[in-house]
C-alpha cells in the first residue's frame, strides 16, 4: 500500500466529491488558528475523518457549514486537552501556591497533604528524607552512620521520594486507593522503573483504575524521565490526534522516511479511533527500540468489551462502522508486526511494531 505525506486529501477515499471539495476551507479555518504545520495537517484529517462519516445524516447545502463547525471543533478540544495537560502538573517539591484569591486555603491544604504523606511514611523513611532535604546530610555522609554505602542511601532516597509523591498525590485527591494493586502500580510509575511496571501490569490497571488514571500523569511527569517512552490516555477525539503526533514524532526521532512517519501515524490514527469509538477509556505506549535494530513499538490498550472473534477482525474489509476503512486490518498491513489479545469483558491489546527500513529483522 502507497502512503505519502498528509496532504488532507489523503483522508478522503473516492467516490465522496463533496468532501473533497471541502478541503481548502478546512485548511484555511484550521490554518488560521494553528501555525505548527504538522499540527495542522492532523487536524485537518481528523475533521475531514468525521466530515465522512456524518456526510449522510448532514441535510443537502449544509456540509461545508458542518466542515467549518467540526474543524473549529477539533482544534479547540485540542486547546482544551493541552490546557488540562498543564493544570495537571501537580508539584510535590516546590509547594508555593499560585497567586489567587485563595492563597491561604491552598497553601493549607497543600500543608495537610504533606504532613499527611509523610505520615504514611515508616520512621526511618522519614528520618533519612529529612536529614537529607532539611538538615542538607549528603549520601555519603549518611552511608557512613548507616554502616551502608552512599549508592544504597541514594536508592532508599530516590524509593522514598517515589512513595512520598504517591502519598501525598492521593492526600490531594483526598481518596484511597480502590483496590490492593492500586499503590504498588502508582509506586512504580513514579519511580520510573520499567521492570517493575510490567511485573504489576501498570499500563492494564491504569486503562482499568479510574483514579491510578488521574495520578499517572503527574507521577510519570515527576518521575525518573524518559525520553525513549511516551503514554498517551484515549478517551476523547483530541486523545487521536495527540496519538498520531506523539507516534510521528517518536518515529522520527528514529530516522523513519517521510512516508513511513505518515504510515505510522495513519496505524496509530485507526487504532487510537477505535478505542474512542468501542471503548470508554484506553492508553497507547510508544517505545523507540534499538536491538536488533531501529524501530518503534505501539502498544493500544482498552477497557472495552473485547472483540469476540479475533481472527474475523483481522480478515481484510472486516469494519464495524463507515469509517476510512482501514480498521484492524488496514493497520496490520501497514505495519512489520502486529499482534491482536482481547478478552470479552477485560478489553483488547494491540501491539504494533514498525522497523526503519533498511534495519528491518
Amino acid at each position: 500500500m502507497s502512503v505519502t505525506e498528509p496532504s488532507g486529501a489523503d483522508a478522503v477515499p473516492p467516490g465522496h466529491p463533496e468532501v473533497s471539495a471541502l478541503i481548502p476551507i478546512v485548511r484555511r479555518v484550521v490554518g488560521s488558528r494553528v501555525t505548527d504545520r504538522t499540527v495542522a495537517d492532523d487536524l485537518v484529517q481528523e475533521t475531514l475523518v468525521r466530515v465522512l462519516a456524518a456526510e449522510g445524516r448532514v441535510e443537502a447545502g449544509m456540509l461545508e457549514s458542518y466542515a467549518i463547525a467540526t474543524a473549529r471543533n477539533v482544534v479547540a478540544s485540542m486547546w482544551r486537552l493541552q490546557d488540562r495537560a498543564r493544570r495537571n502538573q501537580h508539584r510535590v517539591v516546590d509547594l508555593r501556591p499560585p497567586p489567587t484569591p485563595d492563597e491561604d486555603l491552598l497553601a493549607r491544604e497543600e500543608q495537610t497533604a504533606v504532613v499527611r504523606a509523610m505520615a504514611r511514611l515508616s520512621q526511618r523513611e522519614r528520618e533519612l528524607l529529612l536529614a537529607h532535604e532539611v538538615s542538607g546530610r549528603d549520601t555519603r555522609t549518611l552511608a557512613d552512620e548507616s554502616g551502608s554505602s552512599a549508592g544504597a542511601v541514594a536508592a532508599q532516597l530516590n524509593r522514598t521520594r517515589a512513595r512520598l509523591r504517591v502519598e501525598y498525590l492521593l492526600a490531594v485527591e483526598g481518596a484511597e486507593p480502590p483496590t490492593d494493586r492500586c499503590r504498588p502500580v502508582l509506586l512504580a510509575l513514579s519511580s520510573g522503573d520499567r521492570r517493575r511496571q510490567r511485573e504489576v501490569d501498570a499500563d492494564r490497571h491504569v486503562v482499568e483504575c479510574e483514579l491510578c488514571a488521574r495520578l499517572s500523569n503527574p507521577l510519570l511527569e515527576r518521575g525518573q524521565p524518559r525520553d525513549d517512552v511516551v503514554r498517551i490516555p484515549i478517551r476523547t477525539d483530541a486523545d487521536i490526534v495527540a496519538a498520531r503526533r506523539a507516534a510521528r514524532e517518536m518515529a522520527a526521532r528514529q530516522g523513519f522516511s517521510s512516508t513511513d512517519l505518515t504510515v505510522v501515524a495513519t496505524a496509530v490514527s485507526e487504532i487510537a479511533r477505535n478505542i474512542v469509538r468501542f471503548a470508554n477509556a484506553g492508553v497507547l505506549v510508544i517505545e523507540l527500540l534499538e536491538r536488533p535494530h531501529a524501530g518503534v513499538r505501539m502498544v493500544a490498550m482498552d477497557n472495552g468489551p473485547g472483540i469476540p472473534d479475533v481472527e474475523r477482525a483481522l480478515a481484510d474489509g472486516y469494519s464495524t462502522y463507515d469509517g476510512l476503512g482501514l480498521g484492524l486490518p488496514g493497520a496490520r498491513r501497514l505495519m512489520d508486526e502486529f499482534a491482536v489479545a482481547s478478552e470479552a469483558g477485560r478489553g483488547t491489546t494491540v501491539t504494533m511494531t514498525k522497523w526503519r527500513r533498511g534495519g528491518r529483522p
